[in-house]
């Protein structure tokens, strides 16, 4: 399990200016008047989230990502959520191309501090071999 990041309101509505313009990300009170009621961060915000969270707790040094699947946002992340994600490495082979690396894939599911499940992901990464 990672450590924990809080995501203030002013980082959702920054990173929403500059990548997710959208007014459920923009400006609480507006977003009153949407789908979520109320102020909401960007599921590209929570994957960057993710990804801090995800490469402090596996303590890779140079993992180059592969590609994500099965990306989902099944809950919304409000101001002042708490994130903690959880990682399992479900395979792990050696690069045939690159020897001195190795593949791995995982999944992560990250939740909130009530324990709701905001983003779940299955990706690959190619990372260093340790000597």
């Amino acid at each position: 399990m990672s450590e924990q990041f809080q995501v203030m309101e002013e980082a959702i509505v920054k990173f929403a200016q500059d990548f997710d313009p959208q007014p459920f990300h923009l400006n609480a009170e507006t977003a009153q008047r949407t789908i979520f009621g109320g102020l909401t961060a960007s599921g590209w915000h929570t994957a960057a989230i993710t990804m801090r969270l995800l490469i402090r707790r596996l303590n890779f040094e140079g993992a180059i990502g592969l590609g994500v699947d099965e990306l989902r946002w099944p809950a919304p992340v409000r101001p002042n959520d708490s994130l903690q994600v959880e990682t399992e490495i479900i395979e792990l082979r050696p690069s045939r191309s690159r020897p001195q690396f190795g593949v791995i894939r995982f999944r992560s599911t990250t939740r909130n501090q009530r324990g709701e499940t905001v983003q779940t992901m299955f990706a690959s990464a190619l990372v260093p071999k340790k000597n």
